[in-house]
C-alpha cells in the first residue's frame, strides 16, 4: 500500500508543523471513533456528486467500495491510524486516495467544517438510540422489582409492601415500595422524551455548507440529506457549521439522567445499610473490604453516584468552550468529542450495570413491615380525620402535634394512648381513631387519588408500564 501524505495543508505553507504542534493538535486519538458517520457521509457526498455530474458513475462506484474496504478494516482492526494526518477524515481520505485516484475529487463542494459537523449529528443521533435503549432496561428492571414487592400474608389485606416514606431523610408518610420505585421509572421517562428532542434538533443536515458560504458548484443538498436519513438541511450555513446546541443538549440530558441515577443510588446504599435493612443487593453487585471481612459495599451504586459528577463536568466543559467562540467554526470544537464520547460511555454503560444491579436486588419484608408500623407515619391521617369532622386543619395539626408529644413523654407509641387521653387532647376523637392508625386503611383511603400509593393506583401503573415497556 502507497504511503498516506498529509493532504490538509495548501500550496501556501512552506513547511509543516512541528512536532509538538503536531502532538498537541492531534485528534485521531479520540475521533476516530466517528468513522462509521464520516464514511457514511462520504458515500453520500459522492453519490450526489455523481448525480450532479461532478463524479462519473464508475469513479462513484469506485470511491465508495474504497471506503466500504476502509470500513471493514477499521472495524475489523486492521487500519492504521496516522497521527501526523490529524484527524478521522485526513486519515480516512488519504487512505482512500492511495487506493482511489478519483478520491482526489470526493472533497469537491465539502470541507471539514461540514463534514465533521455532520459526522457528530450523525454520532449523537445513532448514540441517543443506544442510550434509549438502556433507559428502557433500566425502567423494566424497576417495574420488575417492583412487582416482586407484592405481599402473600396470610390474613392481611396488604397486597404491596409498605415502606416508610421520607422527607429531610425523617419518617414522613407509609407508602408503597412500588410506589416509590415507580417515580424513578417517571423520572428515567423524561429522560428518554429529552432525548428525542435532542434527536430532533441534531437530525438536521449542514452537509453543503462547506466552510462557512456554501459552494458555487451545484450540488443537491436534499440529497444528501435524504440519504443520510436527516430530516431537512440546515437553513444557514454560518450556523451549520458553528452550531453545537445539539452536542450541549446531549450532553445536558445525560447530566441530568445522571443526577436521576445518583438519587437512584443514594437510595439503594441507605436501605442497605445494616441500620435500615430494607433490602439487599446480590453478591453479583457488592463488593467486600480488603481489610474488614464482613463487610458487603454498595460499589456499583456508589461508582454510579460518583460518576454522575462527570457529566456534570462534561457539560460544563462544553458550555465553557461554546461560550465565547465568535463565528463561525473556530478548532476549539475540537473539545466537543471528548466530554461527548465520555458522557455517551459513561451513562450507557451506569444505565446497563444499574439495570443488573436492581435486578439482583430484593426487599426485605420483615424489616421493612417492621419499620412501617410505626404509628407516627400516619399522624397527618389523624389531622385528616378531624378535618372530616369540621376541625380548622391548622387547628388540627396543632392537636395531633400534641398527641404525639404526650405519646413521647409517656414513653409509649402514639396508638397506645388510651381513649381517655384521646378524649382529653381533644373531644373529637373517639374509639375510630384505631382505623385512622392502620397502614392498611391509610393506603386504601388513596386508592382513588391519581398519583398517590394506594394499591389500586399502583396496580394502575405497574400495568400502564408493562405495556408501555413490552
Amino acid at each position: 500500500m502507497a504511503t498516506r501524505k498529509p493532504i490538509s495543508r495548501s500550496g501556501r505553507f512552506q513547511t509543516g508543523p512541528s512536532e509538538e504542534v503536531r502532538a498537541y493538535s492531534e485528534s485521531v486519538s479520540f475521533d476516530w471513533r466517528l468513522y462509521r458517520q464520516d464514511i457514511a457521509g462520504s458515500i453520500a457526498h459522492a453519490s450526489m456528486l455523481a448525480k450532479v455530474g461532478i463524479l462519473t458513475r464508475r469513479e462513484r462506484d469506485q470511491i465508495i467500495e474504497g471506503l466500504k474496504q476502509i470500513e471493514t478494516e477499521i472495524t475489523e482492526g486492521r487500519f492504521t491510524w496516522e497521527p501526523d494526518l490529524e484527524d478521522v477524515h485526513m486519515n480516512i481520505e488519504a487512505a482512500l486516495t492511495t487506493r482511489v485516484p478519483a478520491a482526489a475529487k470526493l472533497h469537491t463542494a465539502r470541507s471539514r467544517n461540514d463534514q465533521v459537523a455532520t459526522d457528530m449529528r450523525l454520532w449523537v443521533r445513532d448514540e441517543i438510540r443506544l442510550v434509549q435503549t438502556r433507559i428502557r432496561g433500566l425502567q423494566r428492571a424497576l417495574i420488575s422489582l417492583a412487582e416482586r414487592t407484592r405481599m402473600h400474608l396470610p390474613h392481611s389485606e396488604l397486597r404491596f409492601l409498605p415502606i416508610p416514606g421520607y422527607t429531610h431523610l425523617q419518617r414522613a408518610q407509609p407508602i408503597l415500595a412500588a410506589h416509590h420505585l415507580l417515580a424513578y421509572v417517571e423520572m428515567l421517562e423524561r429522560d428518554f422524551d429529552r432525548f428525542v428532542d435532542c434527536s430532533q434538533r441534531a437530525n438536521v443536515s449542514p452537509l453543503g455548507a462547506g466552510a462557512i458560504a456554501g459552494t458555487t458548484l451545484p450540488i443537491n443538498r436534499s440529497f444528501t440529506a435524504k440519504a443520510l436519513g436527516f430530516h431537512s438541511v440546515s437553513n444557514n450555513s454560518i450556523d451549520a457549521v458553528s452550531d453545537r446546541d445539539f452536542i450541549a443538549e446531549f450532553l445536558f440530558s445525560a447530566a441530568l439522567s445522571g443526577i436521576h441515577l445518583s438519587r437512584l443510588a443514594e437510595d439503594l446504599v441507605i436501605w442497605s445499610t445494616v441500620e435500615f435493612g430494607y433490602i439487599t443487593i446480590n453478591d453479583t453487585h457488592t463488593t467486600g473490604s480488603s481489610l474488614m471481612p464482613q463487610k458487603k459495599n454498595p460499589d456499583i451504586a456508589e461508582l454510579g453516584r460518583g460518576k454522575s459528577g462527570r457529566l456534570l463536568g462534561n457539560l460544563m466543559s462544553a458550555l465553557a468552550t461554546l461560550k465565547g467562540l465568535p463565528m463561525t467554526y473556530n478548532r476549539d470544537l475540537q473539545e466537543d468529542k471528548e466530554p461527548l464520547f465520555d458522557s455517551a460511555d459513561t451513562l450507557t454503560s451506569t444505565l446497563s450495570v444499574f439495570a443488573g444491579m436492581i435486578d439482583a436486588t430484593n426487599f426485605n419484608q420483615e424489616k421493612c413491615l417492621t419499620a412501617v408500623s410505626d404509628p407516627t407515619l400516619l399522624s397527618t391521617d389523624l389531622a385528616d380525620h378531624l378535618v372530616r369532622k369540621g376541625v380548622p386543619f391548622r387547628e388540627a395539626h396543632h392537636v395531633v402535634g400534641e398527641a404525639v408529644k404526650l405519646a413521647e413523654q409517656k414513653g409509649r407509641k402514639l396508638d397506645e394512648l388510651q381513649p381517655s387521653e384521646w378524649h382529653h387532647i381533644h373531644p373529637l376523637f373517639g374509639a375510630e381513631v384505631t382505623k385512622c392508625l392502620n397502614v392498611h386503611e391509610a393506603l386504601c383511603a388513596r386508592d382513588n387519588l391519581p398519583g398517590s400509593p394506594g394499591q389500586k393506583q399502583v396496580e394502575k401503573q405497574l400495568a400502564f408500564w408493562k405495556k408501555k415497556l413490552r
